[in-house]
């Protein structure tokens, strides 16, 4: 009798650990794949991307901040989701207006082939502040810049020599922009030279101004509507084409495949 009940108590407690066993396996398989599913959601998938540009591109030593970089490629697919530039188009430009004058705060990224084309210096309007640009205005006759995303149109030969036409797409930020004048140009007053007489950089009428010593590779590298994105310090500014969702399913239509008209 003895020897049967032990028997059985052994059966019973072999029986618990195996299902002990088969529930801590199901729990970690059930995890495992949750865990798969958010990786593989066009948002993570996304997100995982964008990583990968900004670090093979060296993104973060050329001091463009991660998250400055995300807005403005998150704006460039929902542009391309909207047909606002070509299928076709690569390169973005961005823009820091929340950094120093003093630094080279324009960056040119072929997102395509994950590189950086030009990290240099550019101005900002003398209505929006000295060294720092702390107030941005879409009036006309405010000298200041306008936030937002932006097409860089055509070339065309003016008071500042060649120069390149931008389109704002922010309604209510920069959609005066052709109105204002707003264009892309050389400027003589954004160089090293300036910084160190001055202790920061000249200032537009609220144009982006460049160095003469880059604008022609920067025209000839954005122009052909392109996308440039000009980030700055106001908590008010807004953007329909900051959907990461949108631009999430641009880049992954079927949700695990990478779109090849990036």
């Amino acid at each position: 009798m003895k020897r049967r009940l032990w028997g059985m108590t052994v059966v019973l407690l072999t029986f618990s650990v195996f299902i002990i066993s088969w529930k801590a396996e199901n729990v970690k398989e059930t995890k495992k794949v949750t865990a798969k599913s958010v990786k593989s959601s066009p948002k993570a998938q996304f997100v995982q991307y964008l990583d990968e540009i900004y670090n093979n591109a060296q993104l973060s030593n050329a001091g463009l901040d991660l998250a400055v970089f995300q807005k403005a490629v998150t704006g460039y697919f929902n542009l391309k989701a909207a047909n606002k530039v070509p299928q076709y188009s690569s390169i973005i430009t961005i823009v820091d207006l929340a950094k120093s004058s003093c630094t080279k705060r324009m960056w040119i990224v072929d997102l395509i082939n994950k590189e950086l084309v030009l990290n240099t210096w550019v101005a900002h309007g003398n209505g929006s502040g000295n060294d720092m640009a702390n107030y941005f205005s879409n009036e006309n006759d405010s000298h200041a810049s306008s936030l937002g995303f932006y097409v860089a149109d055509d070339v065309y030969h003016g008071k500042h020599g060649r120069s390149l036409r931008l389109n704002g797409m922010d309604a209510g930020f920069n959609d005066n922009a052709r109105s204002r004048s707003i264009v892309l140009h050389a400027a003589p007053y954004v160089s090293q030279s300036t910084i160190n007489q001055l202790g920061r950089l000249g200032r537009s009428e609220g144009c982006p101004a460049i160095s003469p010593k880059v604008a022609g590779k920067v025209i000839n590298t954005i122009k052909g509507k392109t996308v440039l994105f000009i980030n700055g310090n106001d908590s008010n500014y807004t953007s329909q084409y900051l959907n990461q969702e949108v631009a999430a399913k641009y880049v992954y239509p079927a949700g695990n495949a990478l779109n090849a008209s990036l």
